[in-house]
Order: structure tokens, then sequence, then C-alpha cells
């Protein structure tokens, strides 16, 4: 029912070392940033401020406030945005199935 199908190779090639490389640095790089991220809040620390320092804040003359923005985002980068995400999205598409098929052999792509 099931055959043994040996290995030909018992090294890597140049593209299997590119992607256990590549594998190695994404797993490094997200460590090291959910340590940076984890970093600031561990070592946070109550410094001491003089007395007298916790007081009322001393009020200040009021002023307009002038809205610079009144709507939400741009029709043109939600726009933007879509077309980047669908780009990407057909890019990998299209590099996961070129990986898939020259992972095929020569006998099972017939």
């Amino acid at each position: 029912m099931f055959t043994y199908l040996p290995r030909r190779r018992t090294h890597l090639n140049t593209a299997a070392r590119l992607r256990r490389l590549i594998a190695a640095l994404a797993a490094v790089t997200c460590g090291l940033l959910g340590w940076a991220g984890a970093v600031p809040a561990a070592s946070a620390s109550i410094i001491p401020v003089p007395d007298g320092a916790y007081g009322p804040a001393p009020r200040t003359p009021g002023g307009t406030v002038h809205v610079i923005a009144v709507s939400g985002m741009p029709g043109w980068q939600i726009t933007l945005i879509a077309v980047a995400a669908a780009l990407a999205a057909s890019a990998v598409a299209v590099l996961l199935d070129r990986a898939r098929a020259s992972r095929r052999t020569a006998s099972t792509t017939g």
C-alpha cells in the first residue's frame, strides 16, 4: 500500500538553505520585537517627586479649539490600502503556487 521513496539528496540545495535562513531570521525578529515591547512595561519604576508637586494644576487661560479633520479617512486612502493588500495577496499566492509546483515530481505533474 505504501512504498518507500528514498531521498536522493542528503544535503540541502541553495533554495532550501535560503528558506531556512529566512525562517530563522523571521523567528529572531519576532522574538526581538516581542522582547522590545515587553521591556518598557517590565522596567517601569516609580520616580520620587519632591513634596508639593502633587497639587492641582495651575489654571491657564482657555482658548478656542480648531478642528483640523472632521471626518475619518478619505476614500482614496481606503482604495489605496485595498489595492496594496490585493497586490500583496496575489504576489504571495503566486509565490506559494510556484513553490508548491517546484516540489512536484515529473511523474505527478501529468
